[in-house]
């Protein structure tokens, strides 16, 4: 339980922070930090078998047959991402604490954090590449949700809605990749897809397969040409910043390219496009970030360069370039973490982050400074920092590509560049910022130096650059060792952690990126008059213009289609089905099979007729509702005398039942309109109709000749060999429906559950006016409760309970269970709404229907449960055989609990249907003499 534990603590956390919110920003923040401590404390005993190349795993069976599992994995890449999320995420939580304002909903903003850190330990720890995906589309919906904290802000709106847009969007190409790959290898669990690695990429679906799983990682790592959405999600709180958007979130999509590593990479396609992709990104970003005055703004652009440099690396298609990318994500979540913080820092105590106003801060905020000025020297590529060493591999990497002529100076050209504007940009950062003057026109001043405590993250990363970058072997080294290991199947190159390797072409890139980087910022002036040539292009602008055009198209579109009109969607839907099925059934004609035609008895040729005639006649006489509604009740009553007649005495039942509940409905609901209705379409209409539904018709008779006139497969055989020995039970509807389809069956209560909620909600403190009489001008009898009916119905009620409780217990082996059992409970009970009324009824009835629902749901889900307990799939029953002193051998099964939920669910969810809508009126049958339900 050690690694599902780690992913589940920080949701508990979600879900307990938040009660220490009242005691203050100080409690709050130490209850949230507790899940990542705790989860640091279970990672540690594991670091020796990870450094040696170990892997943990932990599996839970879930969903077997989907080849979902909730399984987890440990490695030493997964133990780089989660020391990440988790020591980084401690230090944001400690630096919100006095970032965020007093007044703040604080409660909600570390109940996000925590989610957000949860979703993102679990896709690092998943071992599942469904359940991977999982969390990662939690981390887009959890990411939106802290984008626009500030949700009073309208471009922090917009930002939360383009981050979810673009990262949604990939996260469905990466499900359609993840297919894929599960279709070719035949399993979704990571150990099967690693050990597929050559079968993945000899199959002919790999380019698909590569492209869609890419395209996810690109997005959510802002990749060209979808960065745009991480500069526009800065409106979000520092803290957010700071954590999502350096050392988390956009380093998922650079997780998912190291985690698939060994299964994809090695390919030209891979080389080309990620390597592509990797070097537009890293000079586009490069070189936007220079010219960017608001403080923020030039480290989001930093980072998408920065990104597309360890992208970049892991397109270069070696080994050692990918020690080098990992190396990369640690350095560059250390300063890049710091840096936002700092930039943080320099908002909160002045105002602003306008470069062109924060200028000379050294002399209010020296120690701000200090730290500021060592983090944007190791983004610079600074010696004795960190980022200095994964540049200078990064430099020694590009010169060692094999490509074929000219193309061979491409990739160290563009590596030096954007170190040039590496250096320009920090360059900047620094000066602008720190020296360059005196302020000019803050919102706060004079500013000073934060509150102690809010430094002392920044100043834990900053150290964090400095022993990096003097002490590479000591301080990193086992651990990017154990992620290299992990990342590239086993198979590290030699390489050596050091300060210098002599002077060589690296050293001198760097030194020509330094000197050509600071000589770039004092004539920046000239930059700056270049850029203001080009018109500048505001993405959120060409973002919001396009959804507005798809908005506007969509909803065109679905004007044309969706009128309102219940007998367009139906002909358009009936027709859609009969010009799929023309051309095959066309070819098919009439076709009957070895079995041929069955003979034809009186009864059943009478039940059919009768059956044809109320269906014509309901549609003749629609018009005349009353007369129509009986009309469908004899369809219905045939329909189950059909059931019953073909030996499925449960679905009979069931008909009959239903059929009771859905004419009360519909009497009920025609008691408020119109007995008679309008010719409202014309004979043109008509005839079409007509003619789609007689051609539909013969399809469905040609399709249903054909199928039942020649041997087939059922899977019927399969439930009725497994009824008794795998579920308990001789019915074998029932077991079906507790047992084998138990997850439908859940689905389907807890929709019955919300439609019935829905009902009640929408009619809630709603009236209406009944007409006066009948359609003929009969007024209603004065007796709305006749002494006959309830003198019939009351003596009914504890029959029908019997009745009721019979059929229930006996559905495991018998015709019943616990739908047809709570549609006759519900009957009974709605009888006595008729009789009596609302007031006589309600007295005598002390639970309100939404408990019933709730009960029914909670039993249902507690039945499911159990079976986690004791290490089986979620809802796998069990049963077994007791002897009672008089009843004798009993069978006792525990779907008979999941059997119960459903029961309740049924009486709850029908009950609260029926009485919403027979209380809309006081005149009705349903008399409401009291309020609540």
């Amino acid at each position: 339980m050690t690694l599902s534990l780690v992913v589940l603590l920080p949701f508990l956390g979600a879900i307990a922070a938040p009660l220490f919110a009242q005691a203050g920003r100080t409690a709050i923040a130490i209850a949230s930090s507790v899940p990542a401590l705790i989860a640091l404390a279970m990672l540690f005993p594991h670091w020796a078998t990870l450094a040696e190349g170990g892997v943990l795993l932990e599996t839970h069976s879930w969903l077997p047959a989907v080849g979902l599992s909730l399984s987890f994995r440990l490695d030493g890449l997964s133990l780089l991402f989660a020391l990440l999320i988790l020591i980084i995420g401690l230090l944001i939580i400690l630096y919100a604490r006095y970032y965020l304002k007093p007044y703040e909903n604080v409660g909600k903003f570390y109940a996000l954090l925590l989610c957000f850190k949860g979703a993102m330990l679990g896709i690092v720890l998943s071992s599942n590449l469904l359940l991977m995906l999982v969390f990662w589309e939690l981390t887009s919906v959890v990411s939106f949700l802290l984008i626009s904290f500030w949700n009073h802000k309208q471009d922090a709106r917009r930002g939360a809605r383009m981050a979810l847009a673009v990262t949604g969007g990939g996260g469905l190409a990466l499900l359609a990749g993840i297919l894929i790959i599960g279709r070719i290898v035949g399993s979704y669990e990571l150990d099967d897809v690693l050990a597929a690695a050559d079968l993945i990429k000899s199959h002919a679906l790999y380019p698909f397969a590569l492209t869609l799983v890419l395209l996810g990682a690109f997005t959510k790592s802002a990749q060209f040409p979808f960065h745009f959405w991480l500069p526009h999600a800065m409106q979000a709180p520092t803290p957010v910043s700071a954590y999502l958007h350096s050392a988390t979130m956009v380093k998922a999509g650079i997780f998912l390219m190291a985690r698939l590593y060994p299964v994809l990479a090695g390919t030209d396609q891979w080389f080309y496009m990620v390597s592509f992709t990797g070097m537009v990104t890293l000079l586009i970003g490069a070189y936007v970030a220079l010219f960017k005055h608001d403080l923020k703004g030039l480290l989001a652009h930093s980072t998408v360069s920065h990104l597309g440099l360890i992208t970049l690396l892991f397109g270069m298609n070696t080994q050692l370039a990918a020690v080098a990318a990992l190396f990369h994500v640690i350095n560059h979540a250390t300063f890049k973490a710091s840096l936002f913080m700092a930039a943080g820092i320099i908002d909160h105590e002045t105002g602003t982050r306008d470069m062109r106003q924060i200028n000379g801060l050294w002399r209010f905020m020296p120690h701000t400074a200090t730290l500021a000025m060592v983090a944007a020297s190791s983004m610079a590529g600074v010696p004795l920092l960190n980022g200095f060493l994964s540049k200078e591999m990064f430099f020694a990497e590009s010169l060692s590509l094999n490509l074929p002529g000219i193309w061979a100076y491409l990739p160290p050209l563009v590596a030096t560049l954007a170190g040039i504007f590496a250096v320009a940009y920090s360059a900047r950062f620094i000066h602008d910022v720190f020296f360059n003057g005196k302020p000019v026109d803050l919102p706060i001043y004079p500013p000073h130096e934060p509150p102690r405590y809010m430094k002392i993250p920044v100043e834990i990363l900053v150290f964090a650059c400095v022993m990096v970058g003097m002490f590479p072997a000591v301080s990193i080294g086992p651990l990017l060792h154990a992620a290299a290991f992990a990342t590239l199947d086993g198979q590290v190159p030699e390489y050596h952690l050091a300060i210098l390797h002599g002077f060589n072409l690296p050293l001198l890139m760097s030194f020509l990126a330094f000197f050509g980087g600071l000589l770039m910022y004092s004539q920046r002036q000239r930059f700056f008059d270049f850029h203001a040539r080009f018109r500048e292009i505001d993405e959120k602008a060409v973002f919001e213009k396009v959804a507005m055009w798809l908005e506007d198209r969509a909803a065109a579109f679905t004007n044309r289609i969706e009128n309102g009109s219940l007998q367009r969607y139906a002909m358009l839907l009936i027709a859609s089905a009969v010009v799929v099925a023309l051309a095959p059934i066309g070819d098919m004609g009439l076709f009957i099979g070895s079995y041929g035609l069955s003979p034809i008895d009186w009864p059943s040729l009478t039940a059919a007729v009768l059956l044809i005639i109320s269906a014509l006649g309901t549609a003749a006489y629609h018009r005349d509702r009353f007369f129509a509604l009986v009309l469908l009740s004899v369809v219905g009553l045939v329909v189950a005398l059909t059931f019953a007649r073909f030996s499925a005495p449960d679905l009979a039942m069931t008909q009959l039942s239903v059929e009771v509940v859905t004419i009360v409905l519909l009497m009920l609901a025609l008691y408020y309109m119109p007995s008679w209705t309008p010719i409202e379409t014309s004979w043109p209409r008509r005839l079409r109709d007509l003619t789609i539904a007689l051609v539909a018709g013969a399809g469905m008779t040609l399709i249903t000749l054909a199928m039942l006139t020649q041997p087939f497969e059922s899977i019927s055989s399969f439930f009725i060999a497994n009824s008794k020995p795998g579920g308990g039970g001789t019915n074998v509807v029932n077991v079906i429906l507790v047992d084998f389809r138990g997850f439908d069956t859940l689905g389907e209560i807890t929709v019955l559950a919300i439609a019935a909620l829905g009902i009640y909600a929408m009619l809630k403190n709603t009236a209406l006016t009944p007409p006066p009489g009948d359609g003929l001008g009969h007024p209603w009898t004065r007796d709305a409760h006749p002494m006959m009916l309830k003198q019939i119905a009351r003596p009914m009620l504890p029959l029908a309970l019997m009745i009721s409780l019979y059929i229930f217990l006996r559905g495991h082996n018998m015709p019943g269970g616990g739908f047809i059992a709570g549609l006759i409970t519900a009957v009974a009970l709605v009888l006595q709404y008729i009789a009596s009324g609302v007031g006589w009824t309600e007295d005598r009835i002390p639970f309100r229907y939404h408990n019933v629902i709730g009960l029914g749901l909670l039993f249902a889900v507690i039945a499911g449960a159990g079976s986690l307990a004791f290490g089986y799939p979620f809802l796998t029953s069990a049963f077994g055989y007791i002897t009672w002193p008089v009843v004798g051998k009993f069978e006792i099964a525990s779907a008979m609990v999941f059997d119960l939920g459903v029961y309740f669910t049924v009486v709850g969810a029908t009950l609260l249907a029926l009485v919403s809508l027979g209380k809309l009126s006081p005149h009705s049958a349903i008399k409401c003499s009291k309020g609540g339900m």
